[in-house]
């Protein structure tokens, strides 16, 4: 083969995965379309994570968050949807490896006064290795659930003596700018036991992680 027909190859096969490319992007809504773009969701925190190490909202700037507010004894709900959450996040990085590195999954209790960092580390390393668990005073958490428009209220105590709360549902996809993006959908409505939320989640993942 000359040497002016490989020169030819190379330049259709890298304008062969330049157009594969393009048409990826494309296949991606713009963020603008995002169901909760321009929503005021969101905002600056300064908590305790599983490990006693302080964090804020801030220093994961330029990375996508999962950010999800529930409680560890949380009966019904926070179980399940972090299971859904954190296999949806799972399938992701396995599809989509390099996007997937761009995200942080972060549970930020509303149970501060039971949820300590050592009970916090016991629950978030059940479902991901790169799962943050926040916890922090009642004024903080409060606080950050205020700015992410989280509603939670403690009920009183379970026959077993579990502390019961009712809060909002609130699985969040924000931003690399820290605004928020999309619910993921952690309730698969096709079946009862939501075998198909993890896929869900990982398909809604990649409308807006690019």
């Amino acid at each position: 083969m000359s040497g002016r027909a490989m020169n030819k190859n190379a330049l259709w096969i890298a304008a062969a995965i330049a157009l594969s490319g393009c048409n990826s992007q494309a296949d991606q809504p713009p963020l603008s379309a995002a169901p909760l773009s321009g929503a005021q969701i969101g905002g600056a925190f300064m908590l305790t994570d599983q490990d006693g190490k302080p964090r804020s909202y801030d220093e994961f700037a330029g990375k996508y968050r999962i950010v999800y507010f529930g409680y560890t004894s949380c009966p019904d709900i926070c179980t399940p949807d972090m299971q859904n959450l954190m296999a949806g996040l799972k399938k992701f990085e396995t599809d989509k490896p390099a996007f997937a590195k761009k995200i942080q999954a972060i549970f930020i209790t509303v149970d501060p006064e039971h949820d300590s960092p050592a009970i916090l580390k016991q629950f978030v390393t059940a479902f991901h290795p790169r799962l943050i668990g926040l916890t922090g005073t009642e004024d903080a958490i409060a606080a950050a659930a205020k700015s992410f428009a989280v509603y939670y209220n403690r009920e009183g105590e379970a026959n077993a003596g579990a502390r019961i709360f009712s809060h909002s549902q609130s699985p969040y996809l924000m931003g690399a700018d820290g605004k928020p993006l999309a619910l993921l959908p952690v309730d698969d409505p096709k079946t009862e036991a939501n075998e198909g939320a993890p896929d869900a989640v990982a398909a809604e993942i990649g409308k807006w992680v690019r």
